[in-house]
């Protein structure tokens, strides 16, 4: 997307702000223009094809994006009828750039650890099967679609199926959860950030590691170590466990995702986790 005088974020822009430069950033999606206004002030603009989506990011910008005050972006304005919202940008690396192994690499982990401990300690819940039974009922959808696709055999259905079951009857504490934390939405400057809180929802706290255990952890565990100093503990052996049936989630995801999108990286991704299952 190109963005013009007539695009809905530079009009937004220009109604809150008054006159704003675009500055290049190919670190962005085409959906999302970062913007210089008077002064040097940085902001983000961000038009959502779905209205979906759209509502779930500016709930979470209204409510629990504030309990991360000063580690998130402000919201600044939003048009409905476009789907737009206009950010303050913040200042930093994003934690993906830095080189595997870096001192960079684990100070982003545990940063991230620790602002992520306190949005799941803002918004905790005690144990309660409901979360677990509806993460199954999501699960069993996602099996579905991979079923429909033909990218499963039986075997492997019912491997997934077999963690979806796990999944429906176990007690797991719930939280508000970001459900993309991974590198590519941190920010490492004077101040951790994170963005991108159009997924984020109630859901098993457990389910906010998974991607970073099946994507990033287990090839570089002590990562997993500097998350979790500074989260504040560490998993139980019961979290250790349902982990396991999360990789479950993240491998039908990447497969169906992936065939969908034509994504190969993604694809073989969700083969490698599900290789690692069974």
């Amino acid at each position: 997307m190109i963005a013009t005088s007539r695009d809905p974020r530079i009009q937004l822009a220009h109604h809150l702000l008054g006159a704003v430069d675009i500055a290049a950033d190919p670190a962005l999606p085409p959906r999302v223009i970062r913007l210089v206004a008077d002064g040097g002030r940085q902001f983000i603009a961000k038009q959502h094809a779905e209205r979906d989506r759209y509502a779930a990011e500016l709930h979470a910008y209204r409510t629990w994006v504030t309990h991360l005050s000063g580690h998130a972006p402000e919201l600044v304005g939003r048009d409905n009828a476009t789907r737009t919202l206009l950010l303050t940008a913040l200042a930093g690396h994003r934690a993906d750039t830095f080189a595997p192994g870096s001192p960079e690499e684990e100070v982003a982990h545990h940063e991230a650890g620790h602002v992520l401990g306190k949005l799941h300690r803002a918004k905790a819940m005690p144990l309660g099967g409901a979360v677990g039974a509806s993460l199954a009922e999501r699960f069993h959808g996602w099996i579905g679609r991979a079923v429909h696709a033909d990218l499963l055999d039986a075997a492997e259905e019912n491997l997934l199926k077999h963690h979806a079951v796990i999944l429906g009857t176990s007690q797991m504490d719930s939280a508000m959860c970001h459900l993309d934390y991974q590198p590519r939405n941190w920010l490492l400057g004077d101040t951790f950030g994170i963005f991108d809180f159009e997924h984020m929802r109630r859901d098993a706290r457990v389910r906010d590691f998974a991607r970073l255990e099946f994507r990033r952890w287990q090839a570089a565990p002590h990562l997993r170590t500097a998350f979790f100093d500074g989260y504040g503990r560490s998993l139980n052996d019961t979290e250790r466990r349902l982990l396991e049936s999360f990789g479950a989630i993240e491998a039908a995801t990447a497969l169906v995702k992936g065939h969908q999108e034509n994504d190969t990286a993604l694809s073989a991704h969700g083969r490698t986790v599900l290789s690692r299952l069974a």
